[in-house]
């Protein structure tokens, strides 16, 4: 997403790419406006900043397509975190504690969690080489076939209910899975605030496990007999 990225064709290059970028879904932080993703001239010149010259030219379109589908689902994971928390813990809690198909359900946290005030990305980072912790036990643990193959920490403003703005870092580990019988790649994003302090720790322990707690006992039959 970065807009000092070169448009120039390279001297190595031996078809034409397009210039054209694309906007997304994005809000920014710093300017009014959305965030616009690279354009396939500009992914290509970027691989080859990074040492990949053996990337086929003739793919980098389909690559700069993947590319912005996973950051639209990482940042509908984000606003998904945003409109259970950015009113405070107390609003989290009632928004989690029915668990994910629960608060899908709950009419009233729904209309509420609209009137939240859209979150905005501030900046990102790409931190390819350094597993984040959770990451990191999970392949010990063998729980994924192979580690994520990318990190990227994005650093998101949240507006609270008194008007506060504050900076809340997530991290997001993007993880290939096998592909479709159709041969269609298949993709996993993990994405949750970074423990960068105690209130983060609450939100995602709440989340997760307000989830877990309510499928564990029984609540979700609980709540379809008294339908």
């Amino acid at each position: 997403m970065p807009s000092n990225l070169s448009q120039s064709r390279d001297l190595r290059q031996t078809i034409h790419l397009p210039t054209e970028r694309e906007a997304s879904s994005i809000p920014r932080g710093d300017i009014d406006g959305n965030w616009e993703y690279p354009s396939p001239q500009q992914m290509y010149n970027a691989m080859l900043r990074k040492g990949y010259d053996d990337t086929p030219e003739d793919a980098v379109e389909s690559m700069v397509a993947v590319h912005n589908f996973l950051n639209e689902g990482a940042w509908a994971e984000i606003v998904d975190w945003e409109r259970r928390f950015s009113r405070g813990l107390g609003y989290g809690w009632r928004a989690c504690r029915r668990g994910e198909e629960g608060f899908r359900e709950d009419v009233e946290i729904i209309a509420r969690s609209r009137d939240i005030a859209a979150p905005k990305l501030l900046r990102f980072q790409g931190r390819p080489n350094e597993m984040t912790p959770k990451a990191r036990m999970l392949d010990f643990m063998g729980r994924f076939c192979e580690p994520p193959f990318d990190r990227h920490d994005w650093y998101v403003q949240r507006r609270t209910v008194d008007g506060q703005t504050k900076e809340i870092r997530y991290v997001i580990d993007y993880y290939s899975a096998p592909p479709e019988p159709t041969g269609e790649p298949v993709f996993y994003l993990d994405v949750r605030p970074a423990v960068d302090g105690p209130t983060a720790a609450v939100e995602r322990m709440m989340r997760w496990g307000g989830d877990i707690w309510h499928r564990a006992s029984g609540a979700r039959a609980r709540d379809a007999a008294t339908a």
